[in-house]
């Protein structure tokens, strides 16, 4: 998202860009990087600017980052400023709009972020992007594309959304539309995890199964040049964009009939059929278009294409490529052959948008795409996490020690009071915090040994989060079963959206008990320990609780 000044010069208002000067930290004096002078071990390899300890230096990065969006300045129109712009500027505005899926980005980190502190500003922030959004990007009914929301403020201070940054007003970018549905989903279910949840709360899957129908209806069989949806479309009249050359010359250069990125889309459709809503057969017909086109073609000839909104011409993107490997790891049962496929898309990362600068000091991180050859703090923490997540799933070590180092380099990208500046370029707000954060608590959940060895984190659950409380600050009006002498002893408290679950938990000390509440069985009891696991570190350990019932007391 952070692209030459050639590329800027396609934009309408092109020459606000030229006069501005852009934020510049000196990345490349010897020694340091981005903010911090480079820590190493005895054999030259990076550490962590913060800590030697990677999980305390990644959960102190997560909490500067999370402070610094939470405690932002308000804009002109009444919006907080990452509601009107991408980029972030201490002593005036940026002049560009939002970035393609900066909402959806960080909807999804707040998700994990709430589970992992607890935060309930956190859950507040959620659901605020995801009203405010609902309310002012849809397209309307009884149109092409309807009921989907546009990624872009036209018009910067109007706090609508109505088209796209480069094509303009009334295109929108269904790919962006379907990993929206997914994230409503998901706050869908930590809004409602009771039997009979309340009418807002079913106003978020009522939208998600209308953006579903949405991009159902539309999905065609794709070919090497069409994917099933199109990158980019006018919702009114169904018209494919177009795109231009990126030497700058402004000449056509296609059409944005392709790009892969339909994971979001595919865990939509993937979500509604397991909660049988919606339109089932619609839902599968579909899912089974896209996955067999993602099969057939940018699986077997890497032909990822676009993801960014402001790349005016055509980019194979890290960001595709790599979520897709993710999406391949969490259903194997969709890609007999996984393991060589996902290493594949890996050195395909490697060889097209890999970055050797820091190699003297052990790590090789990842620029953000082809068109734009850049080390990026989303891109590498990416990579990282899919890395471990593979090394898990196969047993294979090949990517883990340079995964745990990238972790350890996204980390000098954040400065003491929050700022997240994306290398050799400006603080944006996906790479730095919504495409940011997640990566690292996903990290963690994959691999709870790195987690912080000095606090209390749920890292991972196999199902959704809906309520979190961490002591000393437990709620009590929400732990209203826990007596008080409980209230004593108990360290977390937290609820699921599904009576069945697995929770990881990294812990300071072994539990001393665990309690369940069984919602078929409105009851409180203990667990024995065949319910839960406990893996004893060399300060606290991991504690791995499979339980059937809502709400869970650690003590």
């Amino acid at each position: 998202m952070k692209k030459s000044v050639l590329f800027t010069l396609f934009f309408a208002f092109s020459q606000v860009f030229a006069q501005k000067t852009a934020i510049n930290y000196d990345d490349t004096k010897e020694g340091k990087l981005v903010f911090h002078a480079i820590k190493t071990d005895a054999k030259g390899n990076i550490l962590p600017w913060f800590n030697d300890d990677l999980g305390i230096s990644l959960n102190h990065c997560i909490n500067l980052t999370w402070n610094f969006w939470d405690t932002m300045r308000i804009d002109f129109n009444g919006l907080p400023y990452y509601m009107n712009h991408q980029v972030w500027r201490e002593k005036t505005n940026d002049p560009r709009g939002l970035g393609g899926d900066q909402l959806q980005m960080a909807m999804s980190s707040w998700n994990l972020l709430y589970m992992y502190t607890g935060n309930e500003r956190v859950k507040e922030n959620y659901k605020f992007l995801a009203d405010y959004y609902l309310t002012h990007s849809l397209s309307f009914e009884n149109v092409a594309y309807p009921n989907i929301p546009y990624p872009y403020n036209t018009l910067l201070y109007s706090g609508f959304y109505d088209g796209d940054m480069i094509i303009g007003k009334n295109f929108t970018q269904p790919d962006k539309a379907g990993s929206f549905g997914w994230e409503l989903l998901k706050l869908y279910k930590v809004m409602s995890s009771y039997k009979f949840p309340h009418a807002t709360e079913l106003v978020y899957l009522e939208h998600a199964i209308k953006i579903a129908d949405c991009l159902a209806k539309n999905t065609k069989i794709g070919d090497s040049d069409n994917s099933p949806l199109p990158f980019k479309v006018n919702a009114i009249t169904g018209e494919i964009g177009t795109l231009k050359s990126n030497d700058g010359s402004g000449k056509i250069a296609g059409y944005t009939s392709y790009t892969s990125n339909w994971v979001g889309t595919l865990c939509l459709f993937n979500e509604l059929i397991e909660m049988k809503k919606g339109n089932i057969e619609s839902y599968k017909k579909a899912h089974n278009t896209i996955l067999e086109w993602m099969k057939t073609y940018p699986l077997k000839n890497n032909k990822w294409g676009p993801f960014f909104e402001d790349i005016p011409g055509w980019s194979d993107t890290q960001i595709n490529a790599i979520t897709f490997a993710e999406y391949m790891l969490n259903h194997p049962s969709y890609f007999p052959n996984w393991k060589t496929e996902v290493k594949s898309i890996f050195e395909w990362v490697y060889a097209k948008v890999g970055n050797k600068s820091w190699q003297k000091y052990g790590v090789i991180v990842i620029n953000e795409q082809t068109a734009y050859q850049t080390p990026g703090n989303s891109h590498t923490a990416r990579q990282a996490q899919v890395e471990l997540l593979y090394t898990k799933r196969s047993g294979d070590s090949t990517y883990f020690k340079n995964a745990i180092r990238a972790l350890a380099w996204v980390t000098y990208m954040v400065d003491n009071d929050g700022k997240n500046c994306y290398p050799r370029d400006e603080i944006w707000f996906t790479d730095g915090y919504g495409d940011y954060i997640r990566h690292l608590l996903k990290a963690m959940g994959t691999n709870p040994e790195i987690a912080p060895e000095n606090e209390n984190h749920i890292v991972h659950s196999t199902t959704i989060v809906s309520q979190a409380d961490y002591a000393p600050d437990i709620n009590k009006r929400l732990a209203q079963d826990v007596d008080n002498e409980d209230l004593k002893t108990i360290k977390i408290y937290y609820r699921t959206s599904e009576e069945n679950s697995i929770e990881t938990i990294r812990m300071t000390t072994k539990p001393l008990k665990i309690k369940i509440w069984n919602d078929i069985l409105p009851e409180t009891k203990s667990i024995e320990n065949a319910g839960w696991t406990w893996t004893p570190l060399k300060i606290g350990g991991i504690l791995k609780i499979n339980h059937k019932g809502i709400d869970v007391k650690v003590f």
